[in-house]
């Protein structure tokens, strides 16, 4: 029987820049979320279809329920968080 064991990161604390990195990967994550559905063949429904691959998420981010928005910031943020937790350290720099 397979038993998740992620690490634990609640000890990590993003600070502003980290927080807004994650909103950031939220919105790809559904981008590449909704890409490869499209590319299956998949469609806007209002219901989600899985016979007819019709899908109620497959709108823009922004569009969202929040509660779809807060599953892709929570997989964001914990990939933040480990890799803060690994020893990786995340600087945002100036671009032009």
């Amino acid at each position: 029987m397979y038993t998740p064991e992620p690490v634990d990161t609640s000890h990590i604390q993003p600070n502003a820049d980290i927080l807004e990195l994650c909103e950031v990967l939220a919105k790809n994550t559904h981008d590449v979320w909704a890409i490869g559905r499209i590319t299956e063949g998949w469609v806007y429904g209002e219901t989600r279809d899985d016979k007819l691959k019709h899908h109620p998420c497959l709108v823009p981010y922004d569009d969202l329920p929040e509660s779809e928005k807060a599953y892709d910031r929570a997989t964001a943020m914990e990939t933040l968080k480990l890799i803060i937790h690994l020893g990786f350290d995340i600087q945002k720099k100036d671009i032009d």
